[in-house]
């Protein structure tokens, strides 16, 4: 029997499975075979986005592998761009018929656009009203701050039921996670391995990338298991969901494989210690005009 992995209770009773594949920077040609690879190997739940361009992808991959679609979770996001009350409608109805389903697991606000914030409350109370009417199972958001929260919730009803964050050893976020615990948010992360460390530069020193921290790799040795593995696992004992992205078939496999082994209290806290505070990806206080002109067709 294959092994599906932990499940997380959402806010609003809606069940999340805690690993996920990520479909990030895949081509539309690369989507199909990972997706078809990470059903195979027990993933229930795909995380795309429409400004990723590789939804429809991700849709025939789900609709071919074989796996009943009830059995699969599927988030996506809506770009900053079709941030609005109507905007926001009708991103959602694209993201669906690119998909090839009828419902959205849990629809996500990509970015906090914190210059037109104003759009972001029109689109968040539209979702709400979305979630009423049982179009969508779940709401959240992406790369909110605590600050960027307490904003939106000051003049909506409904809490996030995720916030999905760069989240790894070098940047563990402790204040974000402090509220989402107090608002009952569930942290899910992106770049979960620290990847996003090694998106700009070839030439890394071991120290400054999690694969390869001589704390992490003594762990995984310990363990007769990847750094990977470790970093991933460590993840799932704090209670988060993960969304690692590969394309690689063994690699996709190998980020599943998470359930026999665990880390004692004294390798979780040396993860614990490696955090910089240092963000590896944009700021989302500061995103350029680009960031909020870019068209999602």
């Amino acid at each position: 029997m294959t092994v599906r992995g932990p499940i997380l209770n959402l806010n609003n009773g809606v069940e999340l499975p805690a690993v996920g594949l990520g479909v990030y920077r895949a081509s539309p040609e690369e989507t199909v075979a990972a997706v078809t690879a990470a059903l195979g190997s027990g993933y229930r739940m795909i995380d795309t986005a429409a400004a990723y361009f590789n939804e429809a992808e991700v849709g025939a991959a789900i609709r071919n592998s074989g796996v009943p679609r009830a059995e699969i979770f599927v988030q996506t996001k809506a770009w900053i761009s079709d941030y609005g009350t109507d905007e926001i409608v009708a991103a959602y109805e694209r993201s669906l018929g690119k998909l090839g389903v009828e419902t959205i697991d849990l629809y996500l606000l990509h970015q906090p656009a914190p210059a037109a914030f104003d759009r972001v409350v029109a689109a968040w109370k539209r979702l709400e009203q979305l979630l009423a009417e049982g179009r969508v199972r779940a709401i959240g958001v992406c790369n909110f701050t605590v600050a960027h929260l307490e904003r939106l919730m000051a003049e909506v009803e409904v809490v996030p039921a995720v916030n999905q964050v760069e989240l790894h050893p070098f940047f563990a976020q402790p204040e974000l996670l402090a509220a989402h615990a107090r608002l009952g948010i569930t942290t899910q992360a992106w770049s979960p391995i620290g990847g996003v460390n090694r998106y700009w530069g070839d030439d890394i020193k071991p120290e400054n990338d999690p694969l390869t921290h001589p704390a992490i790799v003594a762990i995984a040795e310990k363990h007769g298991k990847t750094p990977a593995q470790v970093i991933l696992r460590w993840h799932l004992q704090h209670g988060r969901s993960i969304v690692p992205k590969s394309v690689r078939p063994a690699r996709i496999a190998e980020n599943f494989d998470l359930f026999g082994f665990a880390l004692s209290a004294e390798d979780m806290a040396a993860i614990d210690a490696l955090d910089t505070g240092r963000r590896g990806g944009p700021d989302p206080d500061n995103l350029g005009r680009e960031f909020y002109e870019r068209r999602i067709d």
